[in-house]
């Protein structure tokens, strides 16, 4: 077990996490190691509003190669992944008001948007907007990204 507590952006967050591979041998999953239980309480600090959320997992990782607390920091670390995506998304692709709605299109406008981030991530951009106004000042240059 191991817990963290943390207090900003006006709310107070307490993770926890269970973990355990007593139940190897007896589940039917592939490469299964470990299953852990994570628990996550937040308080809205002004308001006093709780939530109070549990969700369960199952991951090839042993005992060894991640405990508890570095299980905690895998699943916390999917998150700041996931919302670094989105937020670039939103405010450097202006996403949210896009008019793309039908069939495919969405799927695959938001496909081209991540590979661009990515293109300009693994060439050590950390600014995704100074970069595209970069490149589209210099159009030569994009294809020099991916070796072209």
């Amino acid at each position: 077990m191991h817990e963290t507590v943390d207090k900003g952006h006006g709310r107070l967050e307490i993770r926890r996490i269970w973990a355990s591979s007593d139940l190897n041998g007896y589940l039917e999953f592939p490469c299964h190691k470990q299953v852990m239980r994570i628990e996550r309480i937040t308080e809205m600090l002004k308001s006093g509003k709780q939530r109070h959320e549990v969700v369960f997992g199952i991951t090839s990782l042993s005992p060894e190669k991640a405990s508890p607390e570095r299980l905690l920091e895998l699943n916390r670390g999917h998150w700041s992944i996931e919302n670094s995506l989105h937020h670039v998304r939103d405010t450097t692709f202006d996403e949210d008001r896009s008019q793309i709605r039908t069939k495919t299109a969405p799927q695959v406008m938001a496909t081209l948007k991540n590979l661009a981030i990515s293109i300009l991530r693994l060439n050590s951009f950390t600014n995704i907007a100074s970069a595209l106004r970069h490149f589209a000042a210099q159009q030569h240059l994009s294809l020099a990204l991916i070796g072209l």
